[in-house]
């Protein structure tokens, strides 16, 4: 009997849309000769799974959806929601109260890593250098020439929370950092606040199988008329991304083992990403750590799993079964 897989997407950030996208390619990516995959929708409003043009509710008090008459309980979840409840431990505390399997780390991973603060200065205590950052609350009153001196511009701006560059400014005068923070405000309910890094940017993914971590190919990101790398140049073909990134070896081994090594420090499961700015003297920066990349096929995961020489589906494969036979 084939397991029956959720695929679940959506979410109640602005990242929805892109969600959706990861969805379509992971949906065209597991294997059906193994697997049975529902795109299961998660809105404020309604849970649903997609079938063709139809939708049915998902009932939430078992994880289940009911077809033609017959009740189809879901077997294991792949969460690709980029935002909350998929990223944040909502989700994760959902399915462990239902023991049903899924493709990220625990609650308490994905608590830590949605908090781009916290987790940046939990990692920092492992030696991982960090940019100087403040967060910030809404309701309290900005001191601008204080956050101005603390972390010296230009600096960046974004939500605390969330993903995609959704709401991030690049402030390089003062007079910017008002309505930067006022712009991050409306997407979340804290703001960080973090010194501009300069050199090659650069991402690594990593995928875990029965507690091991295995670190992808590097690539190295490149912005064309955006000033960093935002939606635009994540979404709408304003950057290069170079898989393997063009630096030198010991630089791609380091990053690959700093990322491995990230994986472990958070307990990660399934499949992360995390972002680095390589600085002059040749030491990576860590920027975020993101425990539902994007997998759209342009995405890097997927770039990165192309040029390892290995196939999305395949990998897919062994994270469904990784827990599904714990």
């Amino acid at each position: 009997m084939r397991s029956i897989i959720a695929v679940i997407a959506g979410g109640y950030s602005g990242e929805y849309e892109v969600s959706l996208r990861s969805a379509a390619n992971i949906m065209s990516s597991i294997d059906t000769r193994l697997f049975d995959p529902y795109l299961v929708l998660i809105s404020r409003e309604a849970w649903q799974v997609q079938i063709g043009d139809n939708y049915y509710p998902v009932d939430k008090n078992d994880f289940s959806f009911e077809k033609e008459g017959i009740k189809h309980r879901f077997h294991y979840a792949f969460i690709t929601l980029h935002g909350t409840p998929g990223e944040n431990g909502l989700l994760q505390g959902y399915l462990d109260m239902l023991q049903i399997p899924y493709n990220t780390g625990g609650v308490l991973t994905e608590a830590l890593t949605f908090d781009k603060y916290c987790c940046n200065r939990y990692l920092s205590t492992f030696g991982i250098r960090i940019a100087k950052s403040l967060r910030l609350f809404m309701g309290k009153l900005l001191d601008i020439d204080r956050i101005a001196q603390e972390v010296t511009l230009p600096c960046f701006v974004k939500p605390n929370i969330g993903g995609s560059s959704i709401a991030t400014s690049k402030v390089t005068d003062k007079a910017q950092l008002q309505s930067a923070i006022e712009r991050a405000f409306e997407e979340a309910q804290e703001v960080m606040v973090e010194r501009m890094i300069v050199g090659t940017e650069v991402t690594c993914g990593c995928y875990i199988i029965k507690g091991a971590a295995h670190a992808l190919p590097v690539t190295e990101v490149v912005v064309h008329d955006v000033e960093f790398f935002d939606y635009a140049a994540k979404y709408l073909g304003k950057s290069d991304e170079i898989t393997p990134a063009r630096i030198p070896a010991a630089q791609t081994e380091h990053v690959q083992q700093l990322t491995k090594d990230i994986a472990h420090y958070i307990q990660a499961s399934g499949i992360i990403r995390v972002d680095y700015i390589i600085e002059a003297d040749g030491t990576p920066t860590l920027l975020e750590v993101n425990t539902t990349p994007g997998m759209t096929d342009a995405s890097f995961i997927p770039q990165q799993v192309r040029a390892a020489g290995m196939e999305l589906g395949h990998l897919f494969t062994e994270i469904i079964q990784d827990k599904l036979q714990e």
